[in-house]
């Protein structure tokens, strides 16, 4: 077979699979994949909140199964989350980045981040000074005495010297290169837009790929690369770990894939921070505290509000979760009890994606805590995603401390 489609956290889907790719698939965590205890070569896959598309090859160079799992928001309202996390104050709407007519995520994310690309270049490529650290023959910036010692044991050539360089291999162009030949080597990516990418990669031929496995060099927003930006946000999601590539055995599974998890807490959070700022107030994300005295159980709540004097005044967590026929899980209601116990907090605030319940608000019975519980709307405008997290701030404004 050649592709699997699903949808995320859809009904599971029945097939037939080479037991190797079935067993890669269920110990990647990519989706769930069962065997059929009856039925040798027979698979249930079930995807969870993980988007994209993977291929898994197996030994011998066959075919490769691809398996794809669909969003259940519109693709384009998938890049304003993304886009938002990023930069809350870079406009960023629903065809700001451009999918086209893609309707699958890793094709639009080709395609968005190759568009940016050019953009971020159109002006030629960004230049800057970077430290270089080498071993030559002409002092050149100042010699590195310490390391001149330890590696040249008193012989006077060749020299350890640093100098800044200014030069295009700096971070920002880096990264543009690492993320164009990343996406290069994915399976699913538009004969078209492979041909637009390869040639995004010549314009960055003289420009250092990051090698696998090595740390992201940092970059910082600034007026200087402010064309960069928006294609910088994009090179880093391709970057950041997403992405999927290893081997099991003797498999191969390449691609990429959203977790729809992590982007709704990032869009949430940073939703809130955003419409606290300049409030007075300082707002954290995944700050650590401590449920018992003796600090061994920590808990660390996506957004933690603080007023003027350094104490707590507000907690919520995102939860992006399959919808259930109960409404929103139990669990998610204890853990919110615990956050609102260590924190000295009358209320807590759940928020979901909405699919489980409307608004909701509970009583815990002899504490005196009243949990809430927000749903958003991902299939609705921009606009009104925004104006739906501006009324979950203006609750959390208004709790009251113990």
């Amino acid at each position: 077979m050649g592709a699997v489609e699903l949808i995320e956290h859809a009904p599971a889907t029945r097939l037939t699979l080479p037991d190797a790719v079935g067993r890669a698939l269920a110990a990647s965590d990519i989706v769930d994949a069962t065997p059929d205890p009856y039925t040798p070569g027979r698979w249930s896959l079930r995807a969870g909140s993980k988007v994209g598309a993977v291929a898994v090859t197996t030994p011998g160079g066959g075919e490769p199964v691809t398996v794809r799992v669909t969003p259940k928001v519109p693709i384009a309202r998938l890049f304003f989350l993304l886009g938002y996390s990023f930069d809350p104050k870079g406009g960023w709407q629903d065809g700001e980045v451009e999918v086209a007519e893609h309707r699958e995520v890793l094709p639009a994310l080709a395609h968005a981040v190759e568009r940016q690309v050019d953009r971020a270049l159109r002006q030629g490529l960004l230049q800057g000074y970077r430290t270089t650290e080498e071993s030559t023959l002409v002092v050149r910036g100042r010699i590195r005495e310490a390391e001149q010692i330890r590696r040249r044991l008193g012989a006077p050539l060749p020299v350890e010297v640093a100098y800044d360089e200014f030069t295009t291999d700096i971070a920002e162009n880096r990264l543009l290169r690492t993320a164009v030949e990343r996406l290069l080597r994915l399976p699913g990516v538009p004969r078209d837009v492979r041909r637009r990418l390869l040639r995004q990669r010549a314009r960055l031929a003289d420009v250092t790929a990051i090698v696998r496995g090595q740390p992201l060099p940092h970059w910082r927003p600034s007026r200087l690369n402010s064309q960069y930006q928006h294609a910088l946000h994009l090179a880093c999601a391709v970057l950041d770990g997403s992405s999927t590539e290893h081997s099991p055995g003797e498999l191969r599974i390449d691609g990429f894939l959203f977790d729809m998890n992590r982007l709704f807490e990032d869009f949430v959070t940073a939703g809130l921070r955003e419409a606290f700022r300049g409030t007075g107030h300082t707002a954290r994300l995944q700050d650590s505290h401590h449920l018992d005295e003796a600090a061994a159980i920590r808990m660390k709540p996506d957004f933690v509000l603080y007023g003027a004097d350094g104490t707590p005044c507000a907690v919520a967590d995102a939860k992006y979760k399959a919808e259930r026929r109960g409404g929103f899980p139990d669990a998610d209601l204890y853990q919110m009890l615990a956050y609102c116990t260590a924190l000295d907090l009358r209320e807590g605030h759940l928020v979901y994606a909405k699919g489980n319940a409307p608004h909701a608000a509970h009583q815990v019975r002899h504490a005196g805590i009243v949990i809430h519980q927000h749903a958003l709307d991902l299939d609705q405008e921009p606009a009104g995603l925004l104006t739906d997290i501006e009324e979950v701030a203006q609750r959390l404004a208004n709790t009251p401390r113990v």
